[in-house]
């Protein structure tokens, strides 16, 4: 009985997606549930499985195509229409089953591809993520210690990889500047993804549509270090979580966005949507792109809660498994340039949102405290905000607010 693979049903906000990779050929044998192929979105990575066990028949979409939710991908015979896999004429070898198959070994969208083009087993990789997931670092790892290899026909998506090698193979070339000068200034040129294409498009929609204005303070952290020393192997033995930075920064942007509703708030048309809820973006970097995935209903999370739901979003991340409920909605951002050593900067708004807080390194600064210099963990903090909604005096204080929070973190714990 013939089967139907079908793109599965996109998101009112997405319209189509692209078809990255086949993970299996016509003529393959391929088991119910087993991923057959990645489509590419606005957002994420989706895996199409194999609706039932069988033979994928035919392939009727290829990498690269543009496909919309229903269309058809490709057909499978059930493995009830036939004994045996099928048998190809024209070869001698029959079908034989192949040894490791993904179900062994989970792997996400970015780990296939690694496999896949530099055709590795799954199964002599250690994994070091969640349940001895194999992880793409690991497989980064594993190839770092492999012996160099001729170089093989690559994927375009691996550009860095390849102008890498370039570069090597130029410089062990014998110094014949005549015949090497046009080899000295290596180009390729590669599609964005559709990831970066709207990062782009909304980045750029931000700074057309908006009237953003940045303000800046800086927060002595020593209280919030002090007090997440002192307790940071208590909560994680209690909690299975680590203690982080960013939970405390969540619980003083819900204070102070309490205190000033207006930086909750959207721009719709000439309406103002005042949000009854607080739903907190937290910007990560991939591979692939920023992302921005949403912690529903911050202010009922305690601290374990947020730190687990961020650790969750860092993997699930990593991983390319971050699915679009973990994306949607959002009606204030946090995001951390300090993990990559930024000392100051200006971030974009998110839109529809009306604001967003850029966090940056944490550095010891000479301060004058009771008329004494003295030596703080410093952290200078950035407030963007759309000058349409919000007053200069409003994320002002909004930003002082956060400050008094993080300084003095009894006012977190007591609610006060």
């Amino acid at each position: 009985m013939s089967i139907e693979v079908l793109v599965p049903n996109l998101p009112e906000s997405v319209s189509d997606a692209t078809l990255i990779t086949w993970h299996k050929q016509a003529g393959d044998f391929v088991t119910k549930n087993e991923n057959l192929v990645d489509l590419e979105t606005d957002k994420v990575v989706l895996e199409v499985t194999a609706p039932e066990s069988g033979v994928l028949s035919q392939i009727l979409k290829e990498n690269g195509a543009i496909v919309t939710g229903g269309e058809i991908l490709a057909l499978m015979e059930s493995e009830g229409a036939q004994e045996l896999p099928p048998v190809n004429e024209n070869k001698s070898t029959s079908y034989t089953a192949p040894e490791h198959t993904e179900e062994d070994i989970p792997l996400s969208p970015s780990v296939r591809r690694l496999l896949h083009e530099n055709t590795l087993d799954p199964s002599a990789i250690q994994g070091s993520g969640k349940s001895g997931r194999l992880t793409k670092t690991d497989v980064l790892d594993h190839l770092n210690k492999q012996t160099p290899a001729p170089v093989k026909k690559q994927n375009a998506a691996v550009a860095t990889q390849t102008a890498t090698v370039a570069a090597q193979n130029i410089a062990s070339l014998p110094i014949e500047p005549a015949k090497v000068t046009s080899n000295l200034r290596p180009e390729q040129r590669v599609a964005m993804t559709r990831l970066r294409a709207k990062v782009a498009e909304r980045l750029l929609q931000a700074q057309q549509n908006a009237a953003m204005l940045t303000t800046f303070n800086e927060v002595n952290m020593q209280n919030v270090i002090d007090l997440r020393n002192q307790y940071k192997t208590r909560f994680e033995q209690k909690h299975a979580a680590k203690l982080g930075f960013m939970s405390f920064f969540v619980k003083a942007s819900i204070e102070a966005l309490k205190r000033f509703p207006a930086i909750n708030a959207s721009i719709d048309g000439n309406d103002i949507i005042y949000h009854g809820y607080y739903d907190l973006g937290i910007a990560v970097s991939t591979p692939r792109g920023l992302i921005v995935p949403v912690l529903h209903d911050a202010d009922q999370l305690d601290f374990a809660g947020i730190e687990k739901n961020i650790a969750d979003f860092g993997e699930k991340a990593r991983a390319g498994t971050l699915t679009y409920d973990d994306l949607k909605g959002g009606t204030f951002t946090i995001t951390n340039g300090g993990v990559f050593g930024s000392m100051l900067s200006t971030p974009i708004l998110n839109p529809p949102q009306c604001a967003i807080l850029g966090m940056h390194a944490i550095k010891e600064r000479a301060v004058v405290e009771n008329g004494q210099i003295v030596i703080r963990p410093i952290m200078y903090l950035a407030l963007s905000y759309d000058h349409r909604l919000v007053d200069g005096r409003e994320a002002v204080q909004f930003l002082v607010t956060i400050k008094e929070c993080l300084e003095a973190p009894a006012h977190l714990l007591l609610n006060i």
